[in-house]
């Protein structure tokens, strides 16, 4: 799947990986060494994370049902957790710098290319 922001056109990833079991979104990245560009982690459902254990910095976009940006955070750290976001229905995890570089922002809607 390719995760594209509808206002800029730009691709947040080209490969995003779903977690939707309960095993899957507990492991979310924990054990990776990196997320590379262009990869991304959709957990659902999903309205707070946490980065306890991990390696590296991440960004974060929080989304509802719309797919629409509700909460957008850049370089978030290891050993952090953002509070619980109110109409999140999803999370998406991008390697840091993704949200920078496509010009993604709160407000925008984002579209799943199959």
């Amino acid at each position: 799947m390719i995760l594209r922001n509808r206002r800029t056109g730009a691709a947040l990833a080209t490969r995003v990986e779903r977690a939707s079991t309960l095993l899957r979104r507990m492991r979310g990245l924990l054990g990776r060494r990196e997320l590379p560009e262009g990869e991304a982690l959709l957990i659902e459902p999903c309205a707070s994370i946490h980065t306890l254990f991990m390696r590296f910095p991440i960004d974060v976009i929080f989304l509802s049902r719309e797919l629409r940006v509700l909460r957008a955070i850049s370089g978030l750290r290891p050993c952090r957790a953002t509070r619980f976001h109110v109409g999140a229905a999803m999370a998406v995890e991008l390697p840091e710098g993704a949200l920078v570089r496509t010009g993604t922002q709160e407000g925008d809607l984002l579209e799943l290319e199959v």
